[in-house]
């Protein structure tokens, strides 16, 4: 699984980076994960932030 930010749907809230800033950050005003934290699922918010992202920009991929 591979946690991703849409920068198209990204509106730059900043409530991912609020929720888990351990995993996410902003890039020129927009959300962005942190580079070699693509994976973090394991962080308890990263869920929380995924779910609560006002732009629906955050999403989980599976990697098969």
């Amino acid at each position: 699984m591979r946690i991703s930010v849409d920068p198209e749907q990204c509106y730059g809230s900043g409530d991912c980076v609020h929720r888990a800033p351990s995993v996410f950050t902003q890039v020129d005003g927009l959300g962005a994960v942190i580079p070699g934290r693509e994976r973090a699922l394991d962080v308890p918010r990263v869920r929380e932030a995924v779910e609560g992202c006002p732009a629906a920009a955050i999403t989980v991929v599976r990697e098969d």
